[in-house]
């Protein structure tokens, strides 16, 4: 059948949500169009029916991709057709795929491929909400194996009032920012921001987003019953039993010795004899494990010890609260901090913990730095900004870096969402924070946070408070759980949860929760807030110890910035034609001039004395000199009544000869030379704009050349030539604009001559 379309509508949080099926991409082993309001998304999902000959993981891949033709627009830049995945799109695949991955069966080895397009866009309808619902509903109806249905939703809170998956303006106007993503019994992502919000706020909207999500799963569930497909068998290949039994029995004392070693890397050197050694054995018993003589040895001796310290780990800490290195469940490991570390860069700091260390710069400039974002849902010029560097040497790894990956966009992302809410909103400058980190074992996002952080405050970055932040984690079996402050990298991959709480002493600026079961209680979640509030306040105290609030002054190499407001219809007139004037301004005072539509001018330099000679003179351009204000003039031309001088480029006027000095002046080439500066002052301005000068009247000119008796003779010699003529003494002089006052003599006055 060409088309078998159906339609299935639910009203989530106030809006219609429309999804449809049998129309669209029907190749696919499923796929939806899921739309509300103008928007529209189509979600596909494809999995392989064979494994790849030694597969040995789960290779989901989640594509979010937004067509710019879906909001009727071009993509800006050279290139027009849309290609790399933005950063925005990058992240929001992965708020995808972190909820669905640990809903797949243990052991599924099949390639996997979301993917959701998004094919029409309004802004009262959120395209990565419905890309998350839709991925949840196509897999869903699909014959792919899922433990779902599961929905997703954006929590906003307007007003005090918590608001389910707002339209893209209403944003403004809320003070946090939390997409969740749950089952109808548990909840298995949050990431989200807020503008410190306390922990119980934030619990509010956790709890709030997932009472609205149980209806839509319960939706969906019926959807699957009238169009789902049924599920194809997929048999988890059993353990072998044999081989970890041999394991246990033989190696238990080698793996508790490799465990009980506190320095990481030590610890993973003790790890890899142990593989080493048990695949040894395994070469030579190999049927005491249960294995064949062609048997991988190297990976089944891997996966066979990983299992083991999985296993002692998580019953050190369920049965005897014992962790590596004998912390306490709620012990964060050592602080040291530092700051104004390096020499060049606006703000640095160096911030470890345990073996988690993180350098952070910061660089402050004009409107030149800021990063553009160009999205279907409008352009984006962001003034603040993170970017998260993680080498492959901070884990001791001996390979080259290959540009950015997710990962470290995803980490970025989230120390950016916690420590934007503490920059002021008006603070003038573009900000860019790097965060490298040096070392890694647990956390380095969090690190970054803190790094970071501390980093602002030695820039002179007035932020409202000091920001820090923590990653928990979590054992439990079913019954039993145990939460985890400050988890090393050893704990993460063994544990069950990875859940990040970055804030101030206040409140809350940014949350991320992962896990790898099929959710989280209310209790567990509680539980974790909670513990993370007393671990981030331990962690400010240890910031507070090397810098606690921004510096007075900034460094000698930030730039300064200076600002004058000017009326708008004077922006032509600063900016010159073809940008001539403006030009020639940030070229003769080495320093950079923005302009907004309002009429804001912001001057930007290092040089203080550069840009206040320059905010000067654009004032002179624009509102002409002042009556009674002395400046320094260059001599542009010499006149038998005076001499011509340019105050700035465009404001000229007439020093006339009697305005040269208190002796007479017969000569004015006598006193001044073309090129030469002189003091002047501003006598007078008529209503015609003609400025009257004088230099007695600020600093009288010494003579250079000549003697009285010269004068004299020159006198004579003039004085029949200006008899019955008009005095020039008022006439030559240059308006502001540089426009002469000379006027041509009627043909009455020269027949009179």
């Amino acid at each position: 059948m060409l088309n078998n379309k159906k339609e299935f509508t639910y009203n989530f949080g106030g809006k219609d949500i429309t999804i449809e099926t049998g129309r669209m991409a029907k190749q696919a082993d499923a796929s939806v169009l899921i739309s509300s309001g103008g928007t529209s998304v189509l979600v596909t999902a494809c999995s392989a029916h064979t494994v790849k000959d030694g597969q040995d993981f789960f290779p989901l891949l989640v594509e979010y991709t937004e067509k710019f033709y879906s909001a009727g627009k071009f993509l800006g830049g050279f290139l027009k057709r849309e290609g790399r995945p933005s950063t925005g799109e990058t992240l929001n695949a992965r708020l995808i795929d972190r909820p669905l991955r640990p809903l797949f069966p243990s052991g599924y080895m099949f390639d996997t491929v979301i993917s959701c397009t998004v094919l029409s866009y309004e802004e009262n309808g959120d395209p990565e909400i419905l890309a998350m619902i839709g991925a949840s509903a196509a897999l869903t109806i699909s014959d792919i194996p899922f433990d779902g249905p599961i929905a997703a939703c954006k929590v906003a809170r307007i007003n005090g009032e918590f608001v389910i998956n707002p339209n893209h303006s209403e944003w403004e106007n809320s003070d946090l920012e939390i997409a969740v993503a749950a089952s109808e019994d548990a909840i298995l992502m949050v990431e989200g921001e807020a503008q410190v919000v306390p922990e119980d706020d934030v619990l509010a909207a956790i709890f709030h987003g997932h009472d609205e999500i149980k209806g839509y799963v319960k939706f969906l569930k019926e959807m699957q019953k009238e169009v789902g497909k049924e599920k194809r068998e997929f048999i988890s290949a059993e353990p072998n039993k044999t081989l970890l039994e041999t394991i246990r029995t033989k190696f238990t004392t080698d793996a508790r010795a490799a465990l009980s070693i506190d320095d990481k890397m030590l610890r993973q050197k003790a790890v890899k004899e142990l593989e080493k050694t048990v695949s040894e054995d395994m070469k030579e018993n190999f049927s005491a494990y249960g294995l064949e003589e062609d048997s991988a040895f190297g990976k089944e001796a891997y996966k066979g010890v990983d299992e083991l310290l999985y296993e002692m780990l998580r019953a050190d800490i369920l049965d005897e609260e014992k962790r590596i290195a004998g912390r306490a469940l709620n012990q964060v490991r050592e602080i040291e901090t530092e700051t104004d570390i390096l020499k060049t860069p606006h703000g640095s700091s160096l911030f470890t913990r345990g073996e988690t260390q993180v350098l952070a710069t910061v660089t402050l400039g004009g409107a030149q730095g800021e990063q553009m974002q160009d999205r279907i849902s409008g352009l984006n010029q962001d003034k603040f900004y993170l970017h998260y560097n993680f080498p492959p040497y901070s884990v001791g790894e001996a390979r080259g870096v290959r540009g950015v990956g997710r990962r470290e966009q995803g980490h970025g992302n989230l120390a950016e969402r916690a420590i934007k809410a503490v920059v002021p909103k008006d603070f003038p400058y573009t900000t860019r924070v790097v965060c490298d980190v040096l070392e890694s074992n647990g956390s380095s996002s969090m690190g970054s946070v803190c790094s970071g952080s501390m980093a602002l405050m030695d820039a002179g970055v007035p932020i409202s408070a000091p920001v820090a932040g923590i990653a928990m984690g979590l054992v439990t079996d079913g019954e039993r759980f145990k939460v985890l402050t400050d988890i090393l990298g050893d704990e993460d991959h063994l544990g069950d949860m990875d859940f990040k709480v970055a804030g101030t002493q206040e409140g809350i600026t940014a949350i991320q929760m992962d896990i790898k079961i099929t959710g989280l209680t209310r209790e567990i979640v509680e539980k974790a807030m909670a513990q993370a509030g007393e671990g981030r306040l331990h962690i400010l105290g240890e910031m507070a110890k090397t810098i606690s609030t921004h510096r007075v002054a900034m460094k000698d190499g930030v730039p300064v910035m200076k600002s004058m407001q000017i009326k708008q219809d004077q922006i032509g007139g600063l900016i010159g034609p073809g940008g001539k004037n403006i030009k020639k301004l940030q070229e003769v005072y080495e320093l950079d001039i923005e302009i907004s539509e309002e009429g804001l001018v912001k001057f930007i330099s290092t040089n203080q004395e550069k840009i206040d000679e320059c905010m000067e003179l654009v004032a002179l351009q624009l509102n002409g000199p002042e009556v009674g204000k002395t400046y320094h003039a260059k001599v542009v031309t010499i006149k038998e009544y005076g001499a011509f001088v340019d105050i700035a480029d465009g404001v000229s006027g007439l020093v006339h000869i009697s305005e040269f000095s208190d002796d007479r002046v017969q000569d004015p080439a006598d006193y001044v030379d073309e090129g030469e500066e002189i003091e002047v002052k501003v006598l007078e301005i008529d209503r015609m704009g003609r400025v009257k000068l004088s230099a007695k009247a600020a600093k009288p000119i010494a003579r250079k050349r000549g003697s009285v008796e010269e004068d004299a003779k020159k006198a004579a010699e003039a004085k029949p030539r200006r008899e019955g003529r008009d005095s020039r003494d008022s006439r030559g002089s240059r308006d502001s604009r540089g426009n002469r006052g000379d006027r041509k003599p009627s043909k009455k006055e020269d027949k009179s001559e």
